[in-house]
């Protein structure tokens, strides 16, 4: 079937990521996983590139396309080189959303410059050990100075992606107690610089897959934090969360279609070639059936994964929907992915080849975003399947 979602102008630059992993990527790939992050002149070369830049507005150095269809064309084409681009992804997906709805002018021009040409990297800090998906139990405080000048940061965040390497690192804190019944108010994001005395990065976390992308513990001991570095309005925060938390989970689905369409890929390849009992895997109908059942998952994904791109860029699209997309794209993706391991046989678990590779990175897509529960948890709300009296009281 045609493939509508994409014009022209996305296949060229389809065509230019395709060369730039090629060329840059894979052949560095290897040492980013043992380094666990890319060099530095890496997110650069993503800036030169545009990468970092697609929505930002042109007079910060940007393209100023509202669309979320060029980072959705990257996430494939990455899949495809069986690859990952660091914390990249969160700089240029997730953050810079916050950046261009709730940043002043003034903090604007301060940021958006070296954020789109990558020399100010940046990350968000949300997950507190303990708290998980709980966002309304965050525990980290900022406590503002008398004279209304700075904010004092003191507490601790873990599964950090990008907090290794980033210049900048968007704090979820409480400036607030919570009132009585509204756990959610009080919070407000501050964005610390990462010299800040008292800034601390605690251990490097070591991660199942995504082993090309730092992730790591913060700590903050009386870090002072300029009153002018916080991100929009005080005591908002839980919102603006809500508020970009669809389109994080329409990154997660857009990126595990990415991976199913290049586990089957890389699998069709495989068995073509590779030789048992004298006849290729590509000739038993088992391998037949479970690759054409795997080809007919990939089209559903595509189909939920386009629909969920096209009613994002028409501003359409509601949280219970990018649940479900989240939910469906992530579940169905590990599935086919799983097949496509097995009929690697032995070498399906061996690191050196990339469905290995995709079966590592892909199992944390039903994890973080929110995880599968919490998806189902949204859906049957928007459903009115609330808990009843009775359970509610259990």
């Amino acid at each position: 079937m045609r493939r509508g979602v994409f014009t022209e102008d996305h296949e060229v630059f389809r065509g230019i990521v395709r060369r730039f992993l090629a060329e840059e990527v894979v052949p560095a790939h290897p040492e980013w996983e043992r380094a666990g992050h890319p060099p530095r002149e890496f997110f650069l070369r993503l800036g030169e590139l545009g990468v970092f830049g697609i929505e930002a507005p042109e007079e910060f150095g940007g393209a100023g396309i509202a669309s979320y269809k060029y980072h959705a064309v990257l996430a494939e084409e990455t899949a495809r080189a069986g690859v990952s681009l660091g914390s990249s992804v969160v700089h240029a997906e997730l953050i810079l959303p916050y950046l261009l709805r709730y940043a002043d002018e003034e903090q604007r021009r301060r940021w958006l410059p070296g954020f789109v040409s990558g020399r100010l990297m940046t990350a968000i800090a949300m997950t507190e050990p303990g708290t998980g998906s709980d966002l309304a139990g965050i525990r980290t405080r900022a406590e503002l100075s008398a004279d209304g000048g700075h904010y004092l940061l003191n507490g601790a965040k873990t599964f950090i992606t990008g907090g290794l390497v980033a210049d900048r690192v968007l704090v979820v804190c409480r400036t607030s107690p919570a009132p009585s019944g509204d756990r959610r108010a009080g919070l407000s994001i501050l964005v610390v610089d990462t010299s800040s005395p008292g800034f601390s990065v605690g251990r490097k976390l070591e991660k199942i897959g995504l082993r090309a992308s730092d992730t790591v513990e913060l700590s903050f001991t009386d870090v002072r934090v300029p009153a002018g570095d916080l991100l929009g309005r005080e005591s908002e925060a839980f919102s603006y969360l809500s508020e970009n938390l669809p389109r994080e989970r329409l990154s997660i689905a857009v990126s595990s279609h990415a991976q199913a369409a290049a586990a089957l890929r890389f699998t069709v390849e495989y068995v073509r070639d590779r030789t048992v009992f004298s006849q290729r895997v590509s000739d038993f109908q088992n391998t037949r059936f479970v690759l054409a059942d795997c080809a007919s998952d990939v089209a559903a994904l595509e189909a939920v994964a386009d629909r969920a791109l096209e009613a994002y860029d028409a501003g359409e699209l509601t949280a219970a929907e990018a649940a479900g997309a989240k939910l469906f794209c992530t579940e169905t993706a590990a599935r086919v992915i799983d097949r496509c391991l097995q009929l690697h046989g032995g070498y399906g678990y061996m690191r050196e080849y990339p469905i290995a590779r995709l079966y590592a990175d892909n199992r944390v897509h039903r994890i973080y975003g929110g995880t599968s529960e919490i998806m189902r948890t949204i859906i049957a709300k928007s459903l009115d399947l609330r808990p009843g009296p009775a359970a509610a009281g259990r």
